[in-house]
């Protein structure tokens, strides 16, 4: 478990992605501000989560939420962040919903298909007798008529 920044290292990918989205165009940063920002990062990490921790211990869960997270948030004093993250976590959840429902949408189709599939290699079996016993009544009216 990470405790102190130098412990957490956070992808210089991300943290030059989210730096280059916070720039305007035509603005650099050099490596050792990108340092700075990327150490700087861990620590807030690490602090939120600890912060976070506190509320889901005093809740006497080991599992900490995103209501953790939004408490821990204004424990911090970062509440002009709280309502932006309260809609990302509706949008995300908005999106998890909507892909659970596609996936049981799928699987009822594909539940549907084998049942179907089921049902017609059923209905072929019984064709399939039908058809066996009329050959065979066929063939007995035929011996029938040449017996008489």
């Amino acid at each position: 478990m990470a405790e102190r920044p130098e412990d957490l290292n956070l992808p210089n990918a991300v943290i030059t992605r989210i730096i280059k989205e916070a720039l305007p165009d035509g603005v650099n940063i050099s490596k050792e501000a990108r340092s700075a920002i990327s150490r700087a990062a861990s620590v807030f990490v690490l602090y939120a989560t600890s912060c976070a921790n506190n509320f889901a211990m005093k809740g006497k869960r080991k599992t900490l939420n995103a209501s953790d997270v939004l408490s821990a948030m204004e424990e911090m004093e970062f509440q002009r962040f709280v309502t932006p993250l309260k809609e990302a976590l509706e949008a995300y959840r908005r999106e998890q919903k909507g892909k659970k429902e596609a996936s049981e949408q799928k699987k009822k189709d594909k539940d549907r298909r084998a049942d179907s599939d089921e049902h017609d290699k059923s209905r072929d079996e019984d064709n399939d007798e039908d058809e066996e016993r009329l050959e065979e009544e066929e063939e007995q009216n035929e011996e029938d008529e040449v017996d008489n």
